[in-house]
């Protein structure tokens, strides 16, 4: 007759092999050892990163578009053709991985059926809620005041339409990249949360281009890549992060007029102004770079996890 604590054992296995509660058809692979890379797994991750990130260069060289901003502006005419092109080709990637691979999209947390759809619409409205709470912190102290309307009359709907354009482009972008193919590749062999880590420190490590960019800033770049990798957990689709990010970025840059990572937009609804110290206010970087930023991620992973209470993204797909 087994021990108690053998017993113990065997009941903690079992449950830490069987499928992830929710996980409503995704591919679950059982919790064990991970698999060492193989050359397979090398070269088909090389292909994917091929085509994503070096296929996008011959067009953008062409094109003379720049990669990464240059001064402390945003514009739609310079922002949105690089990041269509870059989601085009990412797109491409992944799918190209899926043939190879004889995966259906919606493993790597892409269901093609659910594109804009309720998810999406539900992280919209996620994202401008939790961005919107910044600057009304920040009011209330008296460190953040709207002055006056920065466009008007047709100019808003022009410039809103166009920025919501160049921000769903780079939620793809950045989603695709960093929550789709690469995490899916990398959590099946270091289960989920290790890969998520790694990603959200290259994301954050990413926004170390922006000229203006501090170090809140860009701690909360890391921090706000696991708030999106963990809406993929627990949704089981990129859909959501891709509005949370869109709606984030569009509000900040376009609706209150603020810096996103340091940088201004051309054709933003409001004129703001901060004071205060950095710390606060997040000084040039934006609200970004701002303490209350922080805080404000913190509740947002508290209600998110109240609002998708089960893992639907499997810890190491298989």
């Amino acid at each position: 007759m087994p021990h108690e604590s053998d017993h113990g054992r065997t009941s903690e296995r079992q449950a830490d092999e069987a499928p992830v509660a929710g996980s409503d058809g995704l591919n679950v692979a059982p919790s064990r050892l991970p698999r060492p890379w193989n050359r397979t797994d090398r070269i088909r991750l090389l292909v994917w990163a091929g085509i994503a990130f070096l296929g996008p260069v011959p067009f953008i060289l062409a094109l003379r578009l720049e990669v990464f901003p240059t001064g402390s502006v945003l514009t739609i005419q310079r922002e949105l053709p690089t990041k269509v092109i870059t989601t085009a080709f990412l797109f491409l990637a992944t799918w190209i991985l899926s043939r190879v691979e004889k995966r259906s999209l919606r493993e790597y947390g892409i269901p093609p059926r659910q594109a804009l759809g309720r998810r999406f619409w539900e992280g919209c409205l996620w994202g401008f809620a939790m961005l919107s709470v910044i600057p009304l912190l920040l009011g209330v102290s008296g460190h953040f005041q709207i002055e006056s309307l920065a466009v008007t009359g047709a100019e808003i709907i022009h410039y809103g339409i166009g920025w919501a354009a160049v921000f769903l482009a780079l939620s793809l972008t950045e989603e695709l990249a960093f929550r789709g193919y690469w995490l899916f590749s990398l959590s099946r062999r270091m289960r989920f949360w290790p890969a998520a880590l790694f990603l959200s420190a290259v994301f954050g490590a990413a926004h170390l281009s922006n000229s203006k960019e501090n170090a809140f800033g860009v701690a909360h770049a890391f921090a706000t890549g696991l708030i999106l990798c963990f809406t993929v957990r627990r949704t089981g689709t990129l859909w959501f992060a891709v509005g949370f990010h869109a709606a984030w970025d569009w509000a900040e840059t376009f609706f209150y007029g603020v810096p996103d990572s340091g940088l201004l937009g051309v054709g933003r609804l409001l004129n703001t102004s901060f004071r205060g110290p950095t710390w606060l206010t997040g000084g040039s970087a934006g609200p970004e770079g701002s303490v209350v930023a922080f805080v404000v991620l913190v509740v947002c992973a508290l209600l998110l996890n109240v609002r998708f209470p089960r893992a639907v993204y499997p810890d190491r797909p298989a």
